[in-house]
Formats: structure tokens, sequence, C-alpha cells
């Protein structure tokens, strides 16, 4: 049985996002949000709980590159079915001579987000969004609100718009 998600406009729900998250929504008009029950943020028992398909359901990871002692970090959104190239497209989109999962202190320390809710929206200035082809491509997603106690539902031509924003063939499927 799935539950009903009750989306509002973001602007009229300003607890339900982490602070950087809802200052970058600020007056998106196409940026819905929704409470969730915490314990389901993970995308599959979300997805399971709320009836929605991981094919509306775009995951935002992390990854720290490496090149010559200094470490930059970089968001990749992905559809839920499919898994970020971190070791191949992301690395060499980068330049750089390594690249993995940020670790979990370093992922909320740096976004002020919450693990399991890490979203495009308000991540720090200067990081590259990679976005894949079918994120963009999608009408509308769910992504974190940076809280794991809430989702937003946002158009995937919106992620792909983002500040650092680059869409590419980013998916492994």
């Amino acid at each position: 049985m799935s539950v009903t998600l009750n989306w509002a406009n973001a602007d009229e729900q300003p607890r339900l996002m982490a602070d950087p998250v809802r200052e970058a929504v600020r007056g998106l008009s196409e940026v819905r949000v929704a409470p969730i029950d915490p314990e389901l943020a993970d995308t599959a028992a979300f997805c399971a709980h709320y009836g929605m398909t991981l094919e509306t359901s775009a995951n935002c990871v992390v990854v720290a590159a490496k090149r010559g002692g200094e470490v930059t970090y970089a968001a990749c959104m992905v559809l839920a079915t499919d898994r970020a190239d971190v070791n191949g497209v992301v690395r060499r989109h980068l330049g750089a001579r390594k690249t993995s999962f940020a670790a979990m202190a370093e992922a909320t320390g740096s976004t002020g987000m919450e693990y399991g809710g890490i979203t495009p929206f308000g991540l720090p200035e200067g990081w590259p969004i990679l976005v894949d082809e079918a994120v963009a491509a999608t009408p509308n997603v769910v992504v974190g609100s940076g809280l794991r106690r809430s989702k937003l539902w946002v158009p995937g031509k919106l992620v792909a718009s983002l500040p650092g924003a680059e869409v590419i063939a980013l998916a492994q499927r």
C-alpha cells in the first residue's frame, strides 16, 4: 500500500528544507516539497512506501576528485535506476587522477545537508553538478531536500539549469 504525498510550494514549507536548499529554491514556483518519514529517506524504501517509481527519483552523490594533492568536490545526479560512472566518466570529466564517493562526514560537513537528503540545490558555490542526460530529460524528479524528513519534486530541466550544472552521459545503465 502506498501513502499519498502532500506536495506544497517550497516557499510555503520552508522548515522542510535545509538552510542552503531553502535559499536556493526561494521564489522558484515549480519546486514542490513534501514531508516524509525520515526512516524512509533512502530511495528504494521511499519509492516502495510512497508509490513512486525509481525512474522518477534522482540521486545526488558527492564525489571527491583528487589530482596533485588537491581535492575538489562535485555532485553527480543520476536516476535511481542508474549508477554514476565515477571511476570513468566523472574522473575524466573532472580531470582527476582518482575519484571516489566523498566520505559521509565530508559530504554533510561541506554541504550543510543531512546524509540521505543531499540535493543539487544549495550546494557550495563553484561545485560542478554533473547531471545525467536522463535526469535532464525527465519531466519531474524527486530529489532530496537537504533533510531526511522531506523530498523535493522538481522539473529535470531545472536541475540541468542550476549554476555549475553540466548535462553529460554520466550513468552506467
